[in-house]
């Protein structure tokens, strides 16, 4: 079964930590010092905060998250088929956690990622080249966000969430 994902900016992570646990009557699943992940089962979610320098605060992308390879493979499918760019990651280190993932924009230029993920991690892990598939609210130094580099279809050695 499939997992929304949502990823949102923060000013101040302590107060966001707060105030998210409450709105979910949920403790976050995994803390760092710049990020919080709650992975909800009502509503099912995998809705992440993070705080970095000079981002934009808000929405920084949406994705579904897979819990199979082949879950993975039928989404990787339905991507081919749509008429945008795609980025395919493959194995990636993102938020803290390891995983397998491929990006796409929608028309309006929202990043939406795609992913499976495989275990977990002691960094962070920086952003991947989507500058041509970033929404315009995205901050340059958010994670998961585009920098400057043009669309490849090779992977990284790190990039994020």
């Amino acid at each position: 079964m499939k997992r929304f994902h949502v990823h949102v900016g923060v000013t101040d992570i302590e107060t966001s930590i707060a105030f998210y646990s409450s709105l979910f009557a949920a403790a976050p699943t995994v803390v760092r010092p710049d990020y919080a992940k709650w992975m909800l089962e009502d509503p099912r979610v995998n809705f992440a905060i993070s705080q970095k320098d000079g981002a934009v605060k808000g929405i920084e992308h949406v994705g579904l998250q897979v819990e199979d390879a082949d879950e993975l493979a039928e989404v990787y499918t339905r991507l081919a088929t749509i008429a945008a760019p795609t980025l395919t990651e493959g194995a990636t280190t993102c938020c803290y956690a390891q995983s397998e993932k491929s990006w796409v924009a929608d028309p309006d230029g929202v990043a939406w990622e795609t992913f499976l993920t495989t275990g977990e991690s002691t960094t962070y892990g920086t952003s991947p080249a989507l500058d041509q598939l970033a929404s315009a609210n995205a901050g340059a130094t958010s994670c998961c966000t585009p920098k400057a580099a043009t669309i490849s279809a090779a992977p990284r050695a790190q990039s994020c969430c």
